[in-house]
Parts: C-alpha cells; structure tokens; sequence
C-alpha cells in the first residue's frame, strides 16, 4: 500500500497474471496448473516468471511464455498510481487445432488522485498468426472497446458508448443455435442490475472470420469436434459504491485470451493469457 505525497490518500495495487490453466477428462484426465502465474503484493513493486516447453502430453504445449506485473505511484505530476499485467505465450498449440505463434495480452491502468474509476487501456495486446486446423483467423480487434474514461468519475457501466458496443457484441454471440448455457448466462444482458458486483461481460474481439471449419458468432467460433472457444474474453466488475454518490470504489477487469471448452475430440477447458487488474484507494 502506498501514499500519495499530494493529498495523502492511500492505494492498494491488485494485479495477477498467468499463461495457462485449466482442466482437462479427455484424453486423459489432468489438472493444467497456472503455468507462470504472478500475482502482485499490495504495496506494488514488480514481479516476472518465466515457462519453458510446457508440453501436457500431445495435447496442450507451448515454447516459452511470461508474465510480469507492477504497480507504482505515477511518474507524471498530478498523477495517481500505475498498474501493469503482462501475460505472453510463444507457440501455442492444442491439439494442433488451435495454433498461434505468439498471444499477448495487456492491461495497464491509472487510478486517480482524486476520484475512484481508473483509466484503462489493452495497448500491446494481440494474437500473431492465430490459426484454426492450419487456417489464418482474421479478428476485428477494437483495443478501444470501454472509450475514453468516462467524465466525473462515472463508472465504465453508464458509458452510453461502451453500452452499445457490448450491446453489438451480446446480439453476435447470441445469434448461436446452440450457445453453451455458461456462455448464454454470460452474454445475455448488460450490467447486472441485482448482482453484487455489478457485472458487463464483453471482448476485445468484434468478430472473426476465415476458411477454418466452424462458424463464428462474434468472438466466439463453434468449431466441429473441438468445442467452443472465446477470444479476449473480458470481464468488467464494479463494486463497492461510494455512500454519498454510488460511484464504485473497485473496478476490477479480467482478460482472458484464449477461452476453450472442448467436448469431442478431447474433452474439458483450458485458459491462455489469463489476467487480473484492480487497484483501490482511500478515503
């Protein structure tokens, strides 16, 4: 936890990162421990960790991967804190259906002197070569997907602009005959109106497109005798509303790359390019 010389307000750093996780049944049954995870102390500082030819059988590999995260008050005057997540994963392969040559993914974030909501952007964040049984996918990647940080301290989920965007995304995902129900619950609404936190489920990802066999529902790509993956899955949570104005005092974002639930030729999920940014100050 440090101290802000400026006004004397106190922040909390949250940062975690990790390359891969999971679970798999089939074709056997295996625990994918997070592979490279850092989670970053309270106080900030900076912290990396490093894996190397990660192979779960035939199944699931990599050749090398890292995270890195870190939290520091900012170097620009009139400026709060900083946090960074860094997950980057070289050579993936699954079960040769889903390859890529390099998948980073990137959260960086300010909070403020004064106020709670933090600016946030993904720069860096992309997927080299990103192929399905040997064919290119061609994403719409919009880095930009919340806008510019909203005005007086309003939270991300009051954004007319960002609303409509994950509105857009929600349509996409849900023109899916067969939608998993997890992903149906997840891609059905806005932000929660009776959930604690308040929730808006959306990606980095508009759509993807290619010659690979499957059909794409926005971010999500159905693919025959794989499963289901999502790309860029991102997850805005909004918590603990202030007394007076109910602006949130927690904003947390979760990004996962890659998201597979697979169900024919191998059977359970696995998680690449995981990560986790929050950050609170007080009073």
């Amino acid at each position: 936890m440090t101290t802000s010389d400026a006004n004397g307000r106190t922040h909390r750093f949250h940062a975690e990162a990790t390359v891969l996780a999971g679970h798999l049944e089939l074709p056997l049954v295996q625990e994918i421990k997070p592979q490279a995870y850092a989670k970053l102390p309270d106080h900030g500082g900076y912290l990396a960790q490093q894996a190397t030819d990660y192979r779960l059988e035939s199944v699931i590999s990599f050749d090398s991967a890292y995270t890195q995260v870190s939290g520091n008050p900012d170097v620009k005057e009139g400026h709060g804190w900083s946090t960074l997540a860094t997950s980057v994963i070289e050579k993936l392969n699954v079960l040769d259906v889903v390859t890529a040559d390099r998948v980073v993914g990137q959260i960086s974030v300010e909070h403020p002197l004064v106020g709670y909501v933090p600016h946030v952007t993904f720069l860096g964040t992309r997927f080299e070569n990103l192929r399905i049984a040997g064919h290119p996918v061609k994403l719409d990647l919009d880095l930009n997907v919340f806008g510019p940080k909203p005005d007086g301290d309003a939270p991300y989920s009051k954004a007319p602009g960002f609303l409509d965007r994950v509105a857009r995304q929600h349509g996409n995902v849900r023109a899916h005959p067969n939608l998993l129900t997890e992903l149906m619950q997840r891609y059905t609404g806005l932000a929660g109106k009776s959930e604690q936190p308040e929730v808006v489920e959306c990606s980095l990802v508009n759509n993807a497109e290619g010659a690979f066999p499957g059909k794409c529902f926005g971010h999500v790509i159905d693919v025959p005798n794989f499963g289901t993956i999502v790309l860029a899955g991102l997850r805005l949570e909004q918590s603990d509303p202030h007394e007076k104005t109910g602006i949130p005092k927690s904003t947390t974002f979760h990004l996962t790359m890659v998201e597979m639930k697979m169900g024919c030729i191998a059977a359970g999920h696995a998680r690449a390019g995981g990560l986790i940014v929050n950050g609170t100050s007080s009073p």
